[in-house]
């Protein structure tokens, strides 16, 4: 097989078979572990909290530079825990640099890393740091971040309920669109032009799903509002919309025809001959939703300049996901492998900037 075909992540498939069957010793006081869809474990500290924790790589992207690749980091893991309802509290973060980075680049990623972690309330509490030979790609390590909350307030993938509607934030494609327009300015503003160029270069700083969560839940929670929510990464909408249908077993209809494209987003896709609704869209938010608090949701996301709309309900009367066409036809989808990495990948290769 070839490389530029296993980028990504291993397929569902692959953890089914070999990593979900051995996940060390059992123990009683994990909650929630590690399953398709799920952005958070939880683990029973006493009768009444939970300690929640996610992780995910870190990255250092030329060039978007430091500073950028800094908020993109921790706002990944932060809008992963956030999902949960909870806040993130505590950080541990393990950094492998290339050889070629230089001290003075990583000093002002760590700045920037420092002043995202501080406005997000994340007390930094440890980790590892060095520089390796066999590093030398955009992923400089990994980091945890970690939170202590109410079990009652504590919200996962599996909690849909059937008649749930799905709430999505802001639209598709959105990390697709940030880090493309700024790994490939001068191809993407060639081809888009000026003004949808200008659109496409703002993606950045929405792709961080903190507030989105935040604000759902303060509407309500479980039977008062929120009952699960999943950030749209890797396979994009569509497969963020599968796994959250799978990790709850229920089913789901979506309404291609609601989601959200821009036209810069969708511009950016065509460039790169990748489909909007597929591909990689961190900051885009999913959100399970009782009916009768969907309209609040809403209207509390707009009042925070969060354009969302509901595009699909769950059912308990079949599994897996369905999918209205455009020509309002009904077909069977599941999550795909996104196509993001090899066209990323593939503009290098052609020297593309």
């Amino acid at each position: 097989m070839a490389i530029k075909n296993r980028l990504g992540k291993l397929s569902s498939q692959f953890f089914e078979r070999i990593i979900f069957p051995k996940l060390g010793t059992p123990r009683s006081s994990v909650i929630n572990g590690p399953k398709m869809g799920g952005d958070t474990s939880a683990i029973r500290v006493d009768k009444s909290r939970l300690l929640v924790t996610t992780s995910d790589p870190l990255s250092y992207i030329p060039s978007i530079g430091p500073a950028d690749s800094a908020f993109l980091s921790i706002h990944l893991l932060a809008s992963d825990i956030t999902t949960s309802g909870f806040l993130p509290q505590y950080g541990i973060f393990d950094f492998n640099l290339p050889m070629a980075m230089a001290d003075r680049v990583f000093a002002r990623y760590w700045i920037a890393f420092h002043s995202e972690c501080k406005k997000l309330g994340i007390s930094i509490v440890g980790g590892h740091t060095g520089r390796y030979l066999g590093e030398g790609d955009t992923i400089i390590g990994g980091g945890t971040l970690l939170s202590i909350g109410l079990r009652q307030n504590y919200l996962t993938s599996s909690m849909v309920r059937p008649n749930d509607d799905l709430i999505l934030t802001k639209g598709a494609a959105i990390e697709t669109t940030a880090v493309l327009t700024r790994s490939f300015p001068k191809m993407v503003r060639k081809t888009l032009g000026p003004a949808a160029f200008a659109a496409a270069w703002k993606y950045l700083r929405m792709v961080t799903t903190v507030k989105d969560s935040l604000t759902a839940v303060s509407v309500g929670r479980h039977d008062n509002g929120v009952t699960a929510m999943h950030d749209a990464t890797e396979g994009g909408i569509l497969s963020a919309c599968a796994e959250l249908a799978a990790a709850s077993k229920v089913g789901v209809t979506i309404d291609i025809n609601s989601i959200r494209v821009s036209e810069e987003t969708q511009a950016v896709c065509k460039l790169f001959r990748l489909d909007p609704l597929w591909s990689l869209s961190e900051g885009s938010l999913l959100i399970a939703a009782r009916p009768s608090t969907t309209e609040t949701i809403l209207k509390r996301l707009s009042e925070r300049e969060n354009i969302s709309s509901v595009i699909g309900r769950f059912s308990n009367r079949f599994r897996g996901m369905r999918i209205v066409t455009h020509n309002n036809s009904i077909k069977r989808a599941k999550a795909s492998r996104d196509r993001y990495w090899i066209a990323y990948s593939t503009a290098v290769r052609k020297g593309w900037s």
